[in-house]
């Protein structure tokens, strides 16, 4: 269980919010500010896990109370809530756990309450440390995607398409070089035309003529070359009793 402060100056918006994180039963506690100085305030008298802060506020904004937060001794889990993403790569320059754009979507906030949970339940991050963040480019706006958002990697001749619950995205990144450079961060070839991230593997089905894994929402091939080294990363991860 966490507790939760909501930052921002337009109540209709705290109110949504509080009301969102309130039906999560992961969060016991969610206090409210509907601006920097009162969110200092409530910093000081409550013990909270994880502040969600509005970035455009009048007088503190919520980039600058970010780094006023950063130097206490152990400070909250930073989320920004905000309605553009101009602020995305300095926020994540703060090590921010994540970066959730107006409307909030209630599955998008779920999967953020998630990685506070872990972070909270877990050792925490050294304040440095940031999550892995891509650029792409999409309509002529350039955003900014965590990389433990993307499902599954699909090959397009010399681009890869990145799948995310919240869109696809096609960066100028041949799947080969993505192979080798997110490996370590859990990403597995299944196929020539596809990778897969572990942690969004949802089932694997072998019956039938092609053997495919369902990631993401989406059914993937799976090449019968590559199944052995997919059963044995999945086979590591089973529960098994203690002997």
């Amino acid at each position: 269980m966490i507790t939760a402060l909501v930052v921002d100056d337009e109540l209709p918006a705290v109110q949504e919010l509080s009301y969102l994180l309130g039906r999560d039963e992961r969060v016991s506690t969610v206090h409210t500010a509907t601006s920097g100085t009162e969110a200092l305030k409530v910093l000081e008298r409550e013990d909270v896990d994880a502040i969600f802060l509005d970035i455009h506020m009048p007088g503190l904004t919520g980039l600058e109370l970010a780094r006023v937060i950063a130097r206490f001794a152990s400070p909250p889990a930073v989320v920004f809530v905000t309605a553009d993403e101009d602020h995305a790569l300095e926020a994540f320059d703060l090590a921010a756990v994540d970066y959730l754009l107006k409307p909030v979507r209630p599955e998008r906030l779920e999967r953020c309450v998630g990685r506070i949970v872990d972070q909270h339940d877990g050792a925490r991050p050294h304040p440095d440390a940031a999550p892995e963040v891509i650029t792409v480019e999409q309509g002529g706006v350039t955003r900014m995607i965590r990389r433990d958002d993307v499902a599954f990697v699909q090959a397009q001749g010399d681009y890869a398409r990145l799948h995310t619950p919240e869109g696809s995205y096609l960066v100028r990144v041949p799947l080969t070089d993505l192979e080798r450079q997110w490996g370590p961060a859990g990403f597995v070839r299944i196929h020539r035309s596809y990778l897969v991230a572990m942690d969004a593997v949802q089932q694997l089905r072998l019956g039938g003529p092609q053997p495919f894994v369902v990631a993401g929402g989406a059914e993937l091939p799976v090449s019968r070359r590559l199944l052995p080294g997919l059963r044995e990363r999945l086979a590591a991860t089973r529960i098994r009793p203690l002997t």
